[in-house]
């Protein structure tokens, strides 16, 4: 028809309406997603994939015992159950650093290392959540581009959700799989200096602490129980014109560990140079690992600092269960919003509101009892 303007002339102009657009995405593709993404195998379907190495089934099976569903717990711990007599053949390896120490150039290198001598390597990283959206980042695979797309090695970034206590379940569950699965060392590597050391120094073999030379004073702002913790130390980055100040950090590292009791292993802590961009020292790094694996294997250190683990991540678990359980429960949810009310009113105080949410708890498991 002809375009009229607005002035209601009529023009010689005309407009077509065109064809009509398709949708941007596909319903039925968003649907086969749905229900591929929904799909769970079977307990022996996951363990079979596993033990087979097979990598997708791996992750998969990860994912579930990172998932907070309850009706995936059931089936991740039965996966769990199936794959521990295939576990326990690693060495597992805590790494962590200060910021900006270069913890994941470091990974790739000795994990290139590993992997070119014939070791099969897996790599959990642990990324800081949000304390606010609770969302990570989970770049590890970015940063770690060689390694990521290395045959013997799998790299899995997985979010803290903030709680050590998740940490240390997941993680530990994710080393059981990624053993069974054939992988013969473990690493660990931490979101930086801080609380999570804890929680992984409870499920590695050994840990290795990463510093930098030529950022003022050494030990300031390194916590004395993180050093305590240390199998070694490693001054990275100790290149070109920083050799003098690595060599420098590396005596004042050593004199401060003199000052430190000694280890239950009666392990030495060693203390050593490297540099991730240049590969120096990198094999030293590996051959210090094993000295310690062969030291504490040779005392019985290693097998019982294992046990301990296994003890202390149960009682771990004991306590983050209870903690869910509390939080969940019906009861107390309809009875915070009141207790909360008194406390700010100042009817009671913070111990007397504890105090009596406790009492509501276990009167309301009695009466389900």
């Amino acid at each position: 028809m002809p375009y009229k303007d607005h002035q209601n002339h009529e023009s010689a102009l005309k407009v077509n309406e065109g064809i009509e657009q398709p949708e941007q995405v596909s319903p039925s593709a968003v649907e086969r997603f749905k229900s591929k993404k929904q799909q769970l195998l079977k307990p022996d379907e996951y363990v079979q994939g596993i033990l087979s190495g097979n990598r997708t089934i791996l992750s998969k099976a990860i994912t579930l015992v990172e998932s907070v569903n309850p009706l995936h717990y059931a089936l991740a711990q039965d996966v769990i159950e199936k794959c521990l007599p295939h576990s326990g053949n690693s060495v597992r390896v805590g790494i962590t650093g200060v910021p900006g120490v270069g913890k994941s150039t470091f990974i790739e290198a000795l994990g290139k290392h590993l992997t070119a001598s014939g070791f099969k390597l897996a790599v959990l990283a642990i990324d800081p959540s949000s304390s606010r959206t609770k969302g990570s980042i989970l770049g590890d695979k970015t940063r770690m581009e060689d390694l990521s797309t290395d045959k013997n090695a799998f790299i899995r970034p997985s979010p803290s959700a903030g709680s050590l206590g998740g940490v240390a379940r997941k993680t530990n569950e994710t080393i059981i799989l990624c053993e069974a699965a054939g992988f013969d060392v473990i690493f660990i590597e931490t979101v930086g200096v801080g609380q999570s050391e804890i929680a992984v120094h409870s499920m590695v073999d050994f840990f290795l602490l990463l510093m930098l030379a030529g950022a003022g004073d050494e030990l300031q702002g390194i916590k004395r129980g993180i050093m305590e913790m240390a199998d070694a130390i490693y001054i990275n980055k100790a290149d070109g014109d920083n050799i003098h100040k690595a060599n420098q950090a590396k005596t004042e590292y050593k004199n401060a560990l003199h000052l430190f009791p000694p280890t239950e292993s009666g392990w030495i802590p060693q203390v050593g140079l490297c540099s991730a961009r240049s590969k120096q020292g990198i094999e030293d790094v590996w051959q210090t690992i094993r000295k310690y694996e062969d030291f504490t294997k040779a005392n019985g250190f290693f097998q019982k600092k294992r046990h301990d683990q296994k003890v202390q991540i149960m009682f771990g678990t004991i306590h983050e269960n209870l903690k869910s359980g509390f939080y969940q429960n019906e009861t107390i949810q309809n009875s915070l919003a009141q207790v909360n009310k008194d406390l700010l009113s100042d009817k009671i105080s913070s111990y007397i509101a504890a105090q009596r949410l406790l009492e509501i708890y276990f009167s309301s498991k009695r009466t389900e009892g």
